[in-house]
């Protein structure tokens, strides 16, 4: 059982951690406002998805493990730019050829796969669980990978509806711009750029790892 006197701090921080733009949070406006609401709650659903696995990894302590490696968050870090730039690539191809050919709707499976995906190479997080996680942690309060995981679940329960919060309102006024093929065009490019800059932020932090 957690310390209920870290709730206060252990909340704060979370919401500093959740509600400023991050790299999650813009991957959701992207897809909202390409794809819509759905695709917009469904990406957040994908981020909870991979937090499932943050918290999973902090409870039996291997995001310490993670974080005390370099090299290991730096094959996260070349991963997760990797997979940005594929994004990025294939969203502005699509938007080109939204004009000319109507393009299927992305399954459910992807929508989601793409958001785990996502969350999952989000050094960010993975900085958080390892580093600041562990400071709201008191050992005389019962076994420590279950005070990880309570404090882990809070901090997905926040991110969850934060996020939805976030893909509601994007994919709203994602499908009030939208109007013809040139309005979805135009926001398909915004969509691969913004991937794009995810990638260039994630290379960065590979190359200035203490400017981040």
């Amino acid at each position: 059982m957690i310390d209920p006197a870290v709730l206060p701090g252990y909340l704060t921080a979370v919401l500093l951690v959740t509600v400023p733009p991050g790299p999650d949070n813009a991957y959701i406006v992207a897809v909202a406002v390409d794809r819509g609401p759905r695709a917009g709650v469904l990406s957040a659903l994908g981020m909870s998805l991979g937090m499932v696995v943050h918290v999973t990894a902090a409870s039996l302590g291997l995001a310490f493990l993670l974080q005390s490696t370099p090299a290991a968050l730096t094959v996260i870090r070349l991963g997760g730019a990797a997979y940005l730039t594929w994004l990025a690539i294939t969203t502005l191809r699509t938007a080109r050829q939204s004009g000319l050919v109507a393009q299927p709707a992305p399954s459910d499976r992807r929508i989601l796969g793409q958001a785990v995906l996502t969350n999952l190479t989000n050094p960010k997080i993975i900085v958080f669980f390892a580093a600041f996680l562990p400071q709201f942690v008191r050992p005389g309060n019962g076994p420590t990978g279950v005070q990880f995981l309570t404090l882990g679940v809070i901090f997905l329960l926040v991110g969850l509806t934060w996020d939805s919060v976030i893909g509601l309102f994007a994919g709203r006024l994602g499908a009030t711009l939208r109007r013809g093929s040139r309005a979805a065009t135009v926001l398909g490019i915004s969509a691969g750029a913004t991937f794009g800059v995810l990638a260039v932020l994630l290379i960065l932090q590979i190359v200035h790892p203490d400017a981040t």
